[in-house]
């Protein structure tokens, strides 16, 4: 007799991209520096704009912009928007790399059997030639950017399309984040998060209201298989 009972689906674990899998920062702000100065402001101090990341382009440089006390018109935002995307496409892994513990911390999930993807508010081109760049791309079952699905983060929409793309079941589904962004997708989305304590993020990461908080990545083993454990019990 052949059993009707399907086999359960394998646990999955989103990741946010900037701040949480790799560090962005230098490309980022030099790309930020570069549209900054067309308009002679002066370069950003790199430890308050590394929290400014994690909106996408256009947020970053109006939060750029507000930290000077400027207001731009709409038309120059946007077309500083376009030379930033350009010149940082062309420029994206010169100074960014994976956070230290990432490759061994996937290599153990994937052990384990568990479906690994990303979900960023990057534009999805952008994300891609990062992750080309940087020889990760083949780690993800699916990548999913700010532009992939009518809406972006903390929507929950694109972190359930995400898992139900990677053919994974929100019930054993974790977001990995840096942001309360990250939080409050995950929340809406009603899976777990764990959040990073190294990445981009103005909210202290012990207040962003996670379900785990790590300071490396050689602590994503145990938080996953903690946080999996609860959702079974």
């Amino acid at each position: 007799m052949t059993s009707l009972t399907q086999p359960a689906a394998r646990p999955l674990v989103a990741f946010d991209l900037d701040g949480t899998l790799v560090d962005t920062a230098p490309d980022l702000l030099d790309a930020l520096d570069l549209v900054l100065s067309a308009h002679r402001i002066p370069p950003v101090d790199r430890a308050e704009a590394r929290n400014m990341i994690g909106g996408g382009a256009r947020l970053l440089i109006v939060r750029a912009l507000q930290s000077e006390g400027i207001e731009l018109p709409d038309d120059e935002i946007a077309a500083m928007t376009q030379r930033f995307i350009a010149h940082y496409a062309d420029n994206i892994a010169v100074g960014s790399r994976p956070f230290p513990g990432l490759m061994e911390a996937l290599d153990r999930l994937e052990a384990k059997g568990v479906t690994l993807a990303v979900c960023t508010n990057k534009l999805e081109h952008l994300a891609r030639l990062l992750l080309d760049a940087l020889e990760l791309t083949p780690r993800f079952a699916v990548i999913t950017g700010a532009d992939t699905y009518p809406r972006s983060k903390p929507d929950p929409l694109p972190l359930l399309s995400t898992i139900s793309a990677a053919g994974a079941d929100v019930a054993r589904s974790i977001m990995v984040g840096d942001s309360i962004t990250d939080v409050l997708t995950a929340r809406a989305t009603g899976v777990p998060v764990v959040a990073v304590s190294f990445g981009y993020t103005e909210t202290p990461p012990g207040e962003l209201g996670a379900d785990r908080l790590i300071h490396h990545f050689d602590q994503l083993e145990e938080a996953v298989d903690a946080l999996l454990a609860k959702a079974s019990a």
